[in-house]
């Protein structure tokens, strides 16, 4: 039995959910729309670029969960879930984590994308373990602050050394799934690294060292 990694974003789901979120915020007219639609995009594109600045983007992400109830928040998820994450569903991802299971495998998502937006995505999905930022609560509340570091790029490798403490498994025979050059030190940390509908630089880094390479569109 093998630990099955697999990123969320552009890899498991045909988008990017945090990015989905704050459209979504917009739409529902919870933040101002204009200002805050250029910061997501803006936001957006240094995650692409491999530039982002994660803890900026945490604050700026995080801070509307500070404005709304716990069960309010529930009720905008189950829509955000309805109308933006399963459109882009992917039913080879689905059948890729079905192979994995059918295999013995674990699955476990790995994500920076926070907690909130990405745990009922993982459940959706049938995946029981999932790493990610989560935010802060305190009093039932969000404060907008979030826990511990961010489990981004090398970041994840963290949060998975701390997981793998707890858990009996461990990176022999692993896989990890990933779209995104962000995730290359994960990537090298296991034995077998698939990039999945890989950004240019990540497929130019698998084409140099043989990776496998996959679609799941």
């Amino acid at each position: 039995m093998a630990l099955a990694i697999f990123d969320l974003d552009n890899t498991l789901i045909a988008g990017d959910s945090d990015h989905a979120w704050g459209v979504f915020l917009v739409e529902k007219q919870l933040v101002d729309a204009e200002t805050y639609r250029l910061a997501n995009d803006g936001f957006y594109a240094d995650y692409k670029n491999g530039t982002l600045d994660i803890r900026a983007y945490l604050q700026f992400s995080l801070a509307p969960l500070s404005r709304h109830s716990m069960a309010d928040l529930q009720a905008l998820h189950a829509e955000f879930m309805r109308d933006h994450i399963e459109p882009i569903m992917l039913a080879k991802a689905e059948a890729l984590l079905k192979q994995h299971r059918d295999q013995g495998d674990h699955l476990l998502i790995i994500t920076a994308t926070n907690g909130f937006v990405t745990r009922p995505i993982a459940k959706r999905l049938g995946v029981e373990d999932i790493l990610a930022t989560d935010p802060e609560v305190v009093d039932g509340c969000y404060t907008g602050n979030f826990v511990g570091e961010p489990c981004f790029q090398a970041g994840k490798i963290t949060y998975l050394h701390e997981w793998l403490k707890h858990n009996h498994h461990s990176l022999e025979g692993a896989y990890f799934y990933s779209d995104s050059i962000n995730d290359l030190p994960l990537l090298e940390q296991v034995d077998h690294p698939v990039v999945v509908d890989a950004d240019e630089r990540l497929a130019a880094i698998a084409r140099e060292r043989n990776w496998k390479a996959i679609s799941l569109r």
